[in-house]
Order: structure tokens, then C-alpha cells, then sequence
């Protein structure tokens, strides 16, 4: 993709004879700026065509009309002129009713054919220099510059810092967006790959789903940028604001490749610092095909830009076309899905952001493969008094929790990982409603045995059934501070081991979202804004938890020896019910009091 300093929408083609008010518009010269052969080629075959037929390019920007000039007889197609003014209601163009049809952008323009716009290297770069009227045209041209966008390819860096602080966000934008594709499997893990490029192996890391896979237009969508968020919150889904694919690439590494799959098509797309290293303009190469029979053939592109996309892609990556056929064939016959790879990945000193083992095939779960990062530092939260919390370090952690009613199979390094629902897990459970500014929320409470294992306690948060805060709390006073993982609430901020293994769990998509479509969630997905409705959800939460703390935690203290037979402050909290999830189906179903859910094979499917 090459995002010019200006875009301007052809409308039409007019002979030239018949726009005899020409010579009384102001002026600019427009030179080519190729950065191709393919760019080259476009720009000729594009004024070649207004000069054979004597026509002239009517095109649009903002409030600006320009009509762009045939080069003379016998001239260079180096630069060309262009006539321009503000433009005027339709009933007073003297060019006539506007075509009816729909409008193309510049890039298109370039080719008699007029083909649908794509990202690619089919642009003409038209950089104007003012020429002629100096006095007027000085006045137009800071008018067209302050309207003037231009992405650099730097812009791809400071995307990656949306995710800066913590390298598991960067993941999680991938994982959404498995969920919103209705992925049933999704496997994340870091492969040894040959680049050519450095002559060596290289770590790659592999985010493989089945879901529904992007047409040309949606994956055009997901690479692009600046896109109008809806207009309403749908609960079913994620993905809002239309930048996690990009910040998170970019975060965990310098190139990204994503090769999609539908019923119908199959696109190639190339977001990468390498290839645009040095450049002005930001490219995106994405090569399309479609369906046709038993063959894809290309779709949206011609020929002539399809080789240059391919071939940036197989000079710049990994991938030729024996590669991209392997992992073509992992889509299966009628497959679908996307796969997404990243490589030059973000360093840690002379070594990797990430650290990955691959664990033992059929050994326990303390020996399947996990990807961690290197630094294990756990992020701070107040009245937190444990550097154990491995959800902050280990991707395994990670999603174990990152759905409210998780029903997708994730595999991390070749190994399932298991769901824990929180919610489903939990010894002497209260449940608490209430009313924040007028809507209801519901509010899960109770005591888990790991997190008392690891000294933590706190209120998970969950958006759209996604964990976006784990909300840490102590124990001693009623005031609350936002965290990024156990919240804590209540006087658990400043008692570190009051509430220990105390956990709550709420769901507060309706509550963040407002009647206008706006909805009080970070564009990373990893927190709040600052509002009244967040303030005061902090409050009430905790209130609760202090009830409930006082209530339920330490009376019960007070007769543990009577309660559970055990000594006073072993912390041995059995979940009030034991849940099991079929393999198949991905629900969820109590068991029998006194079931030993232990004996259960790791496949487990419901005899009905």
C-alpha cells in the first residue's frame, strides 16, 4: 500500500475541447515519483491515455476540484499539468451531471482500464509544484496542504508501542480476532525458520486459526488505516477500533505475513519495516485470488501488479512460492481460516522478548511447552505482595483465564491449553448484584486454591466475555485503584495477604458502553478510561468485597479446624462444584458431588 500525500478521486474524463474555462483556473505541475518499474509504467499508460484521447482527468479532493492535462504531442510523460479550484455545487459545474458512477481514487486512473483500487503498488505518485499566478496559487496550496496525509513507514514502529508495556496484549489482539472469526482451534507457537535473507534460522512465531478467513476487501480493511468505528456496540464481538492486527505485529516483531482463506478466496498480505526501510511511503504488497472451479486464479489485480506484490513478498520474507504452497496446504480441501507470521522479533539484548520451550509430548502439565517473556517481571499493583504470578510472564497462564466462557481450543507450542473459568472454580461462592448508574451488574465472589498458592487475590474483569483487568485488591480501607491484572479493591490494597485467594469475577460490557455506540475500554483492550461510571464501579466493587471478606473469609477463619477438618491458615479450597468441558462441543457440565474430576481422561467427550 502507498498512502501519497494526497488521494484524489477521478470522476470523469472529459474531451479538453469542451472545457473552454481551463485557461482562467490556476495551475500546478505534477511530476512523477516512481519507486518502481511497475509505478513507472502505471503513470505512462495513464497519461498516454489522456494524450491519445485528448482528454482531461477530472478528479476531486476535499473541497478542491483539479482537472488533470494531457501532456503535448511529442513531450515527456515526466510531469504534466493540472488545473485546480474550489469546487462548486453539482448544478453549477459547467462539465455536466456528475457520472453516476462510483468514483475511483487516483490509482486507478492510471490504467485505461480503471480497475477497483487495491493495495499495492499501483499508485501514481503526483507531487505538485505550484507554476504560474504565484499570488494566487500560494494561497490555494496551503489550503491543499493542511489536508495533505502522509504515512511514513516509520508510523509501523510507533503502532508496536500501543503494546509496549506487556507483550501478551500484542497476543491477544490475535486471539480476538480468532474469536470474532468463529475459530473452533487456534495454535500460537515459535518455529525455527531458514531465512535467506541473513543465511541462518531464524524463530518465527505461528498464530494458525480455522476460522471464518477475510475476502479481499476485509483483509484490504485489516491493513489499512483509519477506519470509523460502529456505530453501536455489538456484543458478539471484540474487535472495535480497527487497529489490533497492526499494533500487535508490530510489537512482537518487524514483519508480518498473513495468508487468509475463505469458502471462495484466498489473499497474501506483507506488512513489513524490512521492505520499507528507507522508503517515503508506506507499501503493503497483498496478492488475491479467487474460486474458480477447482482453481484459484487472481482476483482484483492484474497480472503485472501481482508479480510485483509476490515478488516483494518472496525477496523480503521467508516465504517463496514452495513455502507459501506448504502452508497453503495446511487450509486442508475447502479449508478456511488465517494464518498470521511474524519474524525478526522484538529483542531483549543480545537475546528475545520472548522465551519459548516445547515441552514434552504426553507429560504433565508443568511440562507442556509455554511461551514466556524473558524479563518474568510481574507488573506492579498496589498492596501486591507475591512476584509469583506467572499470568503476567507465561502465555499458557494467560489464556487460560482470557475468556469468561471459553469454547475455542487454544494449543501453545503444540500442547491444549486448559480453560480454568474462574467463575466455575471457586469454594464458598457468593454471588452479589447491584445497580451503577443505573444499570445492573453481577458480581462473582469466592475462594480459589491456586491463587492462594500464589498469594493472589483480586477482581477479573471481563469486556465482551474477553479478560481486559485483573483488578488486585488488599484489605483495609474502602478506596480502590485500577490495575492491570487482580484488581485489587477494598482493603485488599493495603493488606497484602488479607483476602488472599479471594477472587471475584464480573462481566461489564453493558455497564462500559453508552447509548451512542461509545464504549469506556482502552483501544488496546488492557484497561478503562478514567470515567464516572468506571469510579464508580471501582466503589461498589470494593464494598463488596469487603462484605464479603468479613463475612465469609474471616469468620470462617476462626473455625476452619471445625469447617474443613485442616489447620487453621492451609488455605485448601475445593470449588463448591466440579465442572468438565466436552472436547467436542466446547460446553461445560457439572459433575457429580464427590467426582473425582482427576481420573478424567485429557479427551473427555459425555456419554449420552
Amino acid at each position: 500500500m502507498l498512502v501519497r500525500p494526497s488521494i484524489w478521486n477521478i470522476t470523469d474524463f472529459v474531451r479538453q475541447e469542451k472545457l473552454d474555462f481551463l485557461s482562467e483556473l490556476s495551475r500546478c505541475l505534477l511530476r512523477r515519483s516512481p519507486e518502481n518499474s511497475h509505478q513507472e509504467k502505471e503513470w505512462d499508460a495513464f497519461l498516454g491515455f489522456l494524450q491519445k484521447y485528448k482528454k482531461v482527468a477530472i478528479g476531486k479532493h476535499e473541497r478542491f476540484q483539479f482537472f488533470i492535462l494531457p501532456p503535448k504531442e511529442g513531450s515527456s510523460f515526466n510531469c504534466t499539468f493540472a488545473c485546480y479550484r474550489e469546487r462548486r455545487k453539482p448544478s453549477e459545474c459547467p462539465v455536466g451531471k456528475a457520472s453516476g458512477s462510483t468514483s475511483h481514487v487516483i490509482e486507478d486512473a492510471c490504467s485505461p482500464c480503471n480497475e477497483e483500487a487495491v493495495i499495492g503498488a499501483q499508485t501514481c505518485d503526483l507531487s505538485a509544484k505550484a507554476s504560474g499566478r504565484p499570488e494566487k496559487t500560494n494561497v490555494q496550496n496551503i489550503s491543499l496542504e493542511s489536508n495533505f496525509v502522509h504515512a511514513n513507514p516509520s508510523y509501523l514502529k510507533t503502532l508496536g508501542h500501543t503494546h509496549s508495556g506487556w507483550s501478551f496484549g500484542a497476543i491477544a489482539e490475535f486471539v480476538d480476532n480468532s474469536r470474532d472469526a468463529k475459530a473452533t482451534k487456534l495454535e500460537i507457537s515459535i518455529d525455527m525458520i531458514f531465512s535467506r535473507v541473513v543465511g541462518r534460522e531464524i524463530p518465527m512465531l505461528c498464530i494458525i486459526d480455522d476460522g471464518c478467513g477475510m475476502n479481499h476487501q476485509e483483509m484490504l480493511q485489516m491493513v489499512s488505516f483509519g477506519h470509523k468505528q460502529p456505530d453501536a456496540d455489538d456484543p458478539n464481538r471484540i474487535g472495535r477500533f480497527g487497529i489490533g492486527f497492526k499494533t500487535g505485529a508490530m510489537k512482537l516483531g518487524k514483519d508480518a505475513l498473513v495468508l487468509t482463506q475463505t469458502t471462495n478466496s484466498r489473499s497474501i498480505a506483507f506488512l513489513s519495516q524490512t521492505l520499507n526501510e528507507g522508503k517515503d511511503n508506506l507499501e503493503i504488497p497483498i496478492v488475491s485470488y479467487y474460486r474458480n472451479g477447482q482453481f484459484m486464479e487472481l482476483d482484483k489485480q492484474n497480472e503485472t501488479l501481482f508479480k510485483h506484490n509476490l515478488k516483494a513478498i518472496k525477496e523480503f520474507s521467508p516465504f517463496d512460492k514452495y513455502f507459501i504452497g506448504q502452508k497453503v496446504g495446511l487450509f486442508s480441501k475447502d479449508g478456511t481460516g488465517t494464518h498470521i507470521y511474524i519474524w525478526n522479533l522484538d529483542e531483549w539484548g543480545p537475546n528475545y522478548s520472548l522465551q519459548w520451550e516445547s515441552g514434552i509430548t504426553g507429560g504433565s502439565s508443568f511440562h507442556q511447552g509455554d511461551i514466556l517473556i524473558r524479563s518474568r517481571r510481574v507488573r506492579a499493583r498496589p498492596g501486591q505482595m507475591t512476584q509469583m504470578v506467572p499470568l503476567d510472564y507465561s502465555l499458557r497462564s494467560y489464556l487460560e483465564v482470557i475468556f469468561l466462557d471459553p469454547r475455542i481450543k487454544i494449543y501453545v507450542q503444540g500442547s491444549q491449553v486448559k480453560s480454568r473459568p474462574l467463575a466455575r472454580s471457586l469454594n464458598r461462592t457468593v454471588v452479589e448484584n447491584g445497580t451503577i448508574m443505573g444499570k445492573l451488574v453481577q458480581l462473582t465472589l469466592g475462594c480459589n486454591q491456586l491463587e492462594w498458592e500464589e498469594a493472589n487475590c483480586g477482581i477479573f474483569l471481563y469486556w465482551h466475555g474477553r479478560l481486559i483487568e485483573l483488578t488486585i485488591y488488599s484489605i483495609a480501607a474502602d478506596m480502590v485503584i485500577l490495575s492491570q491484572a487482580y484488581k485489587r479493591v477494598g482493603s485488599m490494597m493495603h493488606n497484602g495477604d488479607r483476602g488472599r485467594g479471594v477472587v471475584g469475577v464480573i462481566d461489564v460490557t453493558n455497564l462500559m458502553a453508552e447509548d451512542n455506540g461509545h464504549v469506556w475500554v482502552h483501544n488496546n483492550k488492557q484497561g478503562f478510561q478514567d470515567c464516572e461510571v468506571y469510579a464508580e464501579l471501582e466503589k461498589w466493587l470494593g464494598e463488596r468485597s469487603d462484605k464479603y471478606l468479613d463475612e465469609h473469609v474471616d469468620k470462617v477463619e476462626l473455625v476452619l479446624p471445625h469447617y474443613t477438618g485442616l489447620k487453621a491458615g492451609s488455605g485448601v479450597y475445593k470449588p463448591d462444584n466440579e465442572w468438565v468441558q466436552c472436547d467436542k462441543c466446547r460446553k461445560w457440565r457439572m459433575l457429580s458431588h464427590g467426582f473425582n474430576s482427576k481420573t478424567l481422561p485429557l479427551q473427555w467427550y459425555p456419554q449420552i
